[in-house]
């Protein structure tokens, strides 16, 4: 009879695994670069704030990873790159991974709402959203990548959210360029683990095939990230502002995720599609450090 023994590195690791740290440890990025965009001399920068928005932020989305996982546990057994996670693996039972859940919710809320009470909410919203609709329609309609798209791209927004206590044009305008970016990145991890996803039954792809019409729709949304990604330049966003220098760097980063785009349109594999997404999570991270450099300098 096989046994397994429980360390505390293997506790650590499932930690780790379930609640997705690499994921929530770009969320978490994502709410610092928004914090410290939006951080003024009405707003002083408090490192306070900011720590309480890294903890709050990776236990909101670890516990949102968590349920996720709990809900689709018989499914995750099925694909390859997740039979071998915490629950569907056996090596953690359901109540556990609910009780650590439910935990982690609360910690998360409770921390957010230390910040301001319009932080806490807009937490509640992402987790909502992602576990109650997201999580459920990825196996009935391509739609949840559109639906999974709005708390996906609250974590930029939110920091800016817990610096200034509002919701306003700026948070508005950062929430538009995660909001786009969602879709060629999700588009692209669902276009090179197609057959992985088929076998559980998701529906990632917005036509349900690798198709023409799919990669268009890519480009497409490429190209409005592009738009939103500069708008800041412009001078309608308020108080989140874009140098013109800034701009053209952003948007010819912006190319460079096109042209990978648009070969997917061309080469309509698996590995242009994984190319692709690999560059857009270096775009989304580059433009993040370069809203805040130029914001500083």
């Amino acid at each position: 009879m096989k046994t397994t023994t429980i360390t505390l590195k293997s506790i650590f690791l499932d930690f780790k695994e379930i609640t997705k740290a690499g994921l929530a440890i770009s969320v978490v990025f994502s709410s610092i670069v928004g914090y410290l965009l939006g951080f003024s001399d009405k707003h002083p920068f408090s490192v306070i704030t900011l720590i309480l928005l890294a903890i709050g932020g990776y236990c909101m989305v670890g516990a949102s990873n968590i349920f996720n996982q709990v809900i689709e546990k018989d499914l995750d057994a099925k694909m390859d790159r997740t039979k071998n996670r915490p629950v569907p693996s056996g090596r953690m039972s359901v109540n556990n991974a609910l009780t650590l859940g439910f935990v982690l919710t609360c910690i998360g809320l409770l921390v957010l709402y230390f910040i301001n009470p319009k932080t806490a909410m807009f937490g509640a919203i992402s987790i909502f959203m992602y576990v109650s609709l997201y999580t459920p329609l990825k196996t009935l309609t391509p739609l949840s990548v559109f639906v999974g798209a709005f708390p996906g791209a609250i974590p930029f927004m939110l920091g800016w959210v817990a610096a200034t206590g509002s919701f306003g044009i700026e948070a508005g305008t950062l929430f538009l360029i995660q909001f786009f970016w969602q879709f060629p990145h999700f588009w692209a991890i669902g276009w090179f683990l197609f057959e992985d996803y088929e076998k559980a039954g998701f529906f990632m792809l917005p036509t349900g095939k690798r198709d023409n019409k799919t990669s268009i729709q890519i480009i497409l949304y490429t190209f409005w990230l592009m738009v939103a990604s500069i708008l800041p330049v412009f001078g309608f966003t308020g108080a989140l502002q874009l140098s013109v220098a800034a701009a053209v760097v952003v948007f010819l980063l912006g190319c460079w995720m096109l042209f990978y785009a648009i070969k997917l349109y061309k080469n309509r594999d698996a590995k242009t599609a994984k190319k692709l997404m690999l560059v857009s999570v270096t775009y989304i991270t580059l433009l993040q450090i370069i809203y805040v450099i130029d914001k500083f300098v």
